[in-house]
């Protein structure tokens, strides 16, 4: 007996490896967590109304841009027309109700590994390009390795190892690696397609000064450069009547204006020069909505709550810069913005104070960290401040009555232990004896009343901050090369920590647009790696106390001065408009009405 299976033994060593074929899974809609809210087959989605007339005009501003001097919305300098969002269809399509799940669009349906070491994209035979030219798997590699070689340098290092082929005319396989990556293998399904025969022979890293051929359902009919711009239906649009569009796009043309200030800009919507207007200031809100327009009711302003996670707003410190570089410095600066002053006084008590990069989600970091959050902690806790165990992040409170001694006094204290001191009414440095002094940027006239308050309590303790307004190519092309002391800014909301984390944090990723701050620490590196590697293995839990590691490490370092956030929709707009019955849940939905 032992003899026979020390023999089968040898046999089955000496058999030669067969390397484990993945299963497949083969689909119309794919998710990120859970299934799709949608089933397959399904004809719209439940906030349109699917027998919206298409017709009409809709008439908006421009801003925040003021001017714009190319079509190239992927170019790598200029400012690229309002409207460019529409040119180009992508792969799959999102739903206003769900966070990461795709739905068919220029790709009827996927193929993918259960290990994400793959996935196949078929596309859809009626699939167009704006001339009625059939896009085929050609067209798609030619995108993505266009994006890879032409676009942003954040596309390249992300996609990283990720390659493109042309299986036959319809369908393209990308090939993630073995180690697989769920959630980069569903950013692939928002991948832009551009049209082959219109790209291949012009620099698509440069602007383009004239429209271009798209493969979306808007292209441009009419435009002033830098003031106005006009984008059209494309005619016998193929994907018009797609379940993902159905009810959707139902606007003939939309024009927009582009006004050189705000305040000119609300003048304008005031007196009926365009259709609908979101408003992001408050005092604007609580005081200027009033005429005749609003009191016919041929204008209608509406105030409509939601849930949606809150990005982070905030004023945010570039740490290359030297004066920046002390963590302590940072924490001294934030006690120098009066909020409860500001809310009470410029705001009418509208706005609740940002404290998270979660903001309004379940991985808002609150009360002391727990055990398993300080488990996650301990490997680097020689690198964060000790406060992430000890204490609750809070931004520093005021009474409101424009006074602020009592954290003048903390900030000062800080400022001294940092090598600053307070001498003839300035604030030096004491190695160097240089004056503490630094520049705000500024693209929007109208933020210059919240920087003031600031530069004024900075001001009365011997720090001089300078408010330069720029116009907004110049901003643009000053915040692509990081030249800049500080600057108003927003971190996008995110639902819960996914790969997106590394463009604003990541070392490796320095040179990315977004991250604004210059951050390079390894302590962040390794929290935001850990979330790469739970999102893989799908672990809520683990993610869960990840996030919130992440959202205590990044507020007590004090990279921003988080200002404020707003759980409603501001809005007004003309009443000739149709509007469903109710709204996507994480959008307003706008583009869901249609002309009454």
């Amino acid at each position: 007996m032992k003899k026979h299976l020390f023999f089968l033994l040898i046999v089955v060593s000496t058999l030669p490896v067969v390397a484990q074929i993945p299963k497949t899974v083969t689909a119309t809609a794919i998710s990120l967590r859970g299934e799709p809210l949608y089933p397959e087959g399904f004809t719209h989605f439940a906030y349109v109304n699917p027998n919206a007339p298409k017709g009409g005009s809709i008439v908006l501003d421009a801003s925040p841009d003021t001017t714009y001097d190319n079509f190239n919305r992927y170019a790598l300098r200029g400012s690229v027309s309002a409207g460019s969002e529409y040119f180009y269809d992508t792969l799959m399509c999102g739903s206003g109700d769900e966070f990461f799940t795709y739905y068919p669009l220029i790709a009827e349906r996927v193929e993918y590994a259960t290990d994400y070491s793959f996935i196949i994209f078929s596309i859809n035979r009626a699939a167009r390009d704006q001339d009625g030219f059939p896009l085929t798997a050609e067209d798609v590699k030619f995108s993505f390795d266009t994006f890879m070689t032409q676009g942003v340098p954040q596309f390249r290092i992300y996609y990283e190892g990720i390659s493109a082929t042309v299986l036959d005319t319809y369908r393209v396989r990308f090939d993630l690696g073995s180690s697989g990556d769920k959630e980069k293998m569903l950013e692939l399904c928002l991948l832009t397609i551009i049209p082959k025969r219109f790209w291949q022979n012009r620099n698509f890293s440069e602007p383009l000064m004239t429209p271009p051929v798209g493969t979306g359902p808007y292209r441009v009919s009419d435009y002033k450069m830098g003031q106005s711009v006009t984008v059209e239906r494309v005619k016998n649009y193929w994907a018009a009547d797609l379940p993902v569009n159905k009810g959707r796009l139902n606007f003939d043309t939309i024009h927009y204006d582009y006004y050189r200030d705000s305040t000119v800009s609300f003048e304008a919507f005031k007196s009926g020069a365009y259709d609908f207007r979101e408003e992001m200031n408050a005092m604007n809100w609580a005081t200027q909505y009033t005429g005749k327009l609003f009191t016919s009711g041929q204008i209608i302003k509406r105030e409509i709550p939601h849930d949606i996670p809150r990005p982070m707003q905030c004023f945010v410190f570039n740490t290359e810069r030297p004066v920046f570089q002390d963590r302590r410095v940072r924490q001294a600066l934030n006690y120098f913005m009066d909020f409860e002053w500001m809310n009470k006084n410029l705001f009418y008590g509208q706005y609740t104070r940002t404290r998270s990069f979660f903001q309004n989600t379940s991985y808002e970091a609150k009360g002391l960290p727990t055990i398993g959050e300080i488990a996650v902690l301990n490997p680097i806790r020689d690198k964060i401040p000790p406060e992430v165990f000890t204490t609750e992040y809070q931004p520093p409170v005021t009474d409101g009555s424009g006074t602020i001694t009592a954290q003048a006094r903390r900030a000062l204290a800080l400022l001294s232990a940092a090598g600053w001191d307070l001498k003839g009414g300035k604030m030096i440095q004491r190695s160097t004896g240089t004056p503490m002094q630094f520049e705000i940027l500024i693209y929007d006239s109208s933020d210059e009343r919240i920087v003031i308050p600031l530069q004024r309590n900075l001001e009365r303790y011997g720090i001089s901050i300078n408010i330069r307004l720029i116009d907004a190519s110049q901003y643009l092309n000053r915040l692509r090369s990081r030249d800049y002391d500080f600057i108003t800014y927003t971190f996008s909301a995110m639902a819960y920590p996914d790969s997106s984390l590394v463009f604003p944090w990541h070392s490796a990723y320095l040179e990315s647009t977004y991250n604004a701050a210059g951050v390079q620490d390894p302590a962040i590196d390794y929290l935001i790696e850990g979330i790469l590697t739970l999102q893989e293995e799908k672990d809520a839990e683990a993610l869960l106390t990840w996030g919130h590691a992440l959202d205590r490490v990044l507020t007590w370092n004090f990279y921003v001065i988080p200002q404020w956030y707003l759980s409603k929709f501001r809005i007004a707009y003309k009443d000739k408009f149709g509007i469903p019955n109710r709204r996507p849940r994480y959008e307003i939905g706008v583009d869901t009405w249609w002309i009454k």
